[in-house]
């Protein structure tokens, strides 16, 4: 089987590209450069250059592909709108693969998609969904909420850093998930016959609050958090300045998720059926206080590595050199 995977550099592609070639598939990744991609073609994969905006790119980039996994989706500082990428290009991957005989499609999009139709990711999200399921292509929708990946950026190094973290009110909280983990269902969903034209939660065992992660992170590091709320008044501010300008549109299109994780209703879904389905058991699935702990285990074991080299060489520094005779 070949697997045409897009978006395969972003936290999430990479993932998935990665669990992929470990499991044997042949992996080819559309990519707009070779050189970002670079780390792709090491690990083994077959990169073709491509753009889901060049619908011709596509077609070539599908001959001889047996399934596509689509992680792709546009960053805040892309230069290219929500809609020409989560949309117009997915519309055009869609189609090209239905045209190219793919069996097998599979889809990120986010939980909760259709419950936001104000919010212009979601509601591409959910019309995506919806376009994949009257294409006639066998497909599999995997609806995850938050990347644990997210959290160390987001918490843990300012906290290590003592710089500000900075937190919305009371923010819904998020069912995190490891990305890996998340890229074990997308894979092995090729493998399912049941998981076929059916869609799926993919999330973490509950859902957590931002101050929950801030006082484990706190725990973990046996630093103090420095915590900045900011006003959703204030983002929504930002977001109708940003819509005056055309390089401002995909960030105020992106800051509107906020109004999502300002409900304050928790993003979780049960997992029972994705776990029965996918014949993966939960203890599999790593936990965000596992993820955490790794990650402050690694930091602070470098840390005093550092503290031992600086205090071994200032010791070096003092100790007076003795005369040979």
């Amino acid at each position: 089987m070949t697997l045409l995977i897009v978006g395969a550099t972003g936290t999430l592609g990479r993932q998935v590209t990665r669990r992929a070639l470990d499991e044997g598939y042949e992996v080819r990744c559309l990519v707009r450069g070779f050189k970002k991609a670079a780390f792709l073609k090491e690990w083994g994969a077959e990169l073709v250059k491509g753009d889901l905006r060049d619908p011709e790119s596509i077609t070539a980039a599908l001959k001889g592909v047996t399934a596509v996994i689509d992680a792709a989706t546009t960053r805040p500082t892309d230069s290219l709108s929500i809609s020409q990428v989560d949309w117009e290009g997915k519309v055009s991957l869609i189609q090209a693969a239905k045209a190219a005989n793919v069996e097998r499609f599979i889809f990120f999009s986010i939980l909760d998609a259709e419950k936001y139709p104000d919010v212009p990711l979601m509601q591409i999200k959910s019309c995506t969904e919806a376009f994949l399921a009257e294409s006639g292509l066998n497909y599999t929708i995997l609806r995850p909420c938050g990347f644990l990946q997210g959290l160390i950026g987001q918490y843990a190094i300012p906290i290590l850093e003592r710089q500000s973290v900075w937190v919305m009110g009371d923010t819904s909280p998020l069912a995190y998930m490891d990305t890996q983990d998340i890229a074990k269902f997308a894979v092995r969903s090729l493998k399912i016959p049941e998981t076929a034209n059916q869609s799926f939660p993919v999330v973490g065992s509950r859902a957590w609050g931002a101050y929950e992660i801030i006082r484990l992170c706190e725990r973990l590091s046996g630093q103090e958090a420095k915590v900045s709320r900011m006003p959703i008044g204030l983002l929504r501010a930002v977001r109708r300045i940003a819509r005056f300008f055309q390089w401002g549109w995909n960030l105020s299109d992106r800051l509107a998720f906020t109004e999502v994780i300002a409900t304050g209703k928790p993003l979780q879904a049960s997992m029972d059926r994705t776990y029965e389905v996918f014949e993966i058991e939960p203890k599999e699935i790593t936990t965000l206080e596992a993820y955490m702990q790794e990650y402050f285990n690694r930091i602070m074991k470098k840390l005093r590595e550092l503290d031992y080299e600086k205090e071994k060489a200032k010791a070096k520094k003092k100790t007076p050199f003795k005369k040979q005779s």
